[in-house]
């Protein structure tokens, strides 16, 4: 006889539950797997060639240039003779920040940067907002800097053959011009340079810094000659407010220092030089951005500068009253210029390839070449579209939203180091930032400071930009995403 109260065997199944969106969009991705992926692409692995020097030299490639030779014209009007301060300033915000990429580089070898920090720590979403400001921090600044490259290529065919690219082809529209042609063949011969590889582009590229090192060092031993100290007597002729706007604008000098970051799947002994190359690049950089700006500001009268994006050659000029040092200095320029779009540049496609390799864009951009061992294909779009937009946007736009983009990039990245030190206190760490969380606590409230200071038209670029790629990660990124699926 059966019991009645025996309970049947006819079990309904649970279908698995999905989890919820939430959960989705804080998907986090394990610090292991990040690093055992390093290098891995479609077809092909990065090639690890880069030592503790060549790092080191990406990281002054792509920041030292930027500010001194393109955007100091941009800045002096802003700030006056106060201009030096603004370089302190903007110095001691990417301190902070310098100190949390060099723990999280050292701790997440990879060549994400922040992006793969912020998805190791916050989740993805996070992480693509932070990658989306990347693509806006490397894409964009590799057109800006292209664009003051061609100011000064006209200088130096002025000074050589005395003709000049007429402004209908080396300016862009609202400038004065039709077509940059000059940013677009900067961009086009870095292109070249990287589609080689890394090692050969780390090669041309310690060339050109140690071009533009001599050049600084140059214009400071002749523009000494002819400082006043009168033109510090008003040190602050538009306050505090000029300083701090002035310093929002000249951070997108810095935002190169990151760039070692970037070859954290190229480089021998990553955990151990990525942290040393992003503090030696930064220590270096900042002291010959002061050191050229005082003997600039001292050597020509603040109110002259009128945003010229050749300054430097052109106070050599005066100083001396011969064209000769002008002309010298506008070649080390073209130069140095050079040398900050293709590392710049560089960062830029090894940030898609990470994400690519996540998920999140494109295969085609994580797609390796066996034999060079670099993203043709992801190095190739990125060339084009950046040389369009600096043949098409004046420079004053392209370095604010620059500048807001990185702003943000760093202060994410000072939360994530707060965040895996907490979650993860036992992982190995070979540099760890001092006074944890005081200083990422400053680099964050510093970030948010500068990004205060620039202009509504910024933020509204900005916000613009951040819903456009909004968009496509829930069109594209949230579903096709690695971690969303099985095989995942």
């Amino acid at each position: 006889m059966l019991d009645q109260g025996a309970p049947t065997h006819h079990r309904t199944q649970e279908a698995p539950t999905s989890p919820g969106l939430g959960a989705r969009l804080m998907r986090r991705k394990p610090v292991e797997r990040l690093v055992a992926e390093g290098g891995q692409g479609e077809g092909g692995a990065l090639r690890r060639s880069l030592g503790l020097w060549q790092l080191t030299m990406i990281s002054i490639g792509a920041t030292l240039g930027t500010g001194i030779f393109v955007v100091l014209g941009e800045a002096v009007p802003k700030a006056g003779p106060a201009v030096t301060l603004s370089f302190v300033i903007a110095g001691l915000t990417a301190l902070f920040s310098a100190l949390s990429y060099a723990e999280l580089a050292g701790t997440i070898p990879v060549a994400g940067s922040s992006y793969s920090y912020a998805y190791a720590t916050m989740g993805e979403l996070i992480a693509w907002i932070c990658g989306w400001c990347l693509v806006l921090e490397y894409g964009v600044s590799v057109a800006a800097v292209a664009v003051g490259w061609g100011e000064y290529l006209n200088e130096l065919l002025d000074g050589t053959i005395g003709v000049t690219i007429p402004d209908a082809l080396s300016a862009p529209p609202g400038d004065g011009g039709l077509f940059n042609l000059p940013a677009l063949i900067v961009v086009l011969l870095a292109m070249a340079f990287l589609l080689g590889g890394a090692r050969e582009s780390a090669r041309a590229n310690t060339v050109m810094v140690v071009v533009k090192i001599a050049a600084l060092v140059l214009f400071c031993a002749i523009g000494i000659q002819g400082f006043r100290s009168g033109n510090y007597a008003h040190f602050m002729p538009l306050g505090m407010a000029g300083v701090s706007a002035a310093g929002a604008t000249l951070f997108f000098s810095y935002i190169g220092f990151d760039a070692a970051s970037t070859a954290g799947e190229e480089a021998k002994h990553a955990q151990r030089d990525l942290p040393r190359a992003i503090m030696l690049s930064l220590v270096i950089v900042t002291a010959l951005y002061v050191l050229v700006a005082a003997v600039a500001v001292g050597a020509k009268p603040w109110q002259h500068f009128n945003d010229s994006e050749a300054a430097l050659a052109q106070i050599m000029r005066e100083v001396t009253g011969q064209s000769f040092w002008g002309t010298l200095l506008a070649f080390c320029a073209v130069i140095a210029i050079a040398s900050v779009v293709l590392t710049v540049l560089y960062g830029q496609t090894r940030i898609l390839f990470a994400m690519s390799r996540d998920g999140l864009v494109p295969k085609v951009f994580g797609r390796v070449h066996p034999k060079t061992g670099a993203p043709r294909a992801n190095t190739v779009i990125v060339s084009l579209f950046c040389g369009v937009l600096a043949a098409a946007i004046p420079l004053g736009q392209l370095a604010d939203a620059t500048s807001i983009g990185t702003l943000f990039a760093f202060a994410l990245v000072n939360i994530a180091v707060v965040v895996l030190r907490r979650t993860r206190p036992d992982m190995p760490r070979t540099f760890r930032v001092p006074l944890s969380p005081v200083f990422p606590a400053l680099g964050f409230a510093f970030c948010v400071w500068m990004m205060g200071s620039l202009s509504t038209v910024t933020w509204v670029v900005f916000g613009v930009w951040m819903a456009v790629g909004l968009v496509f990660y829930f069109l594209y990124g949230h579903r096709r995403s690695r971690l969303a699926t099985p095989e995942g």
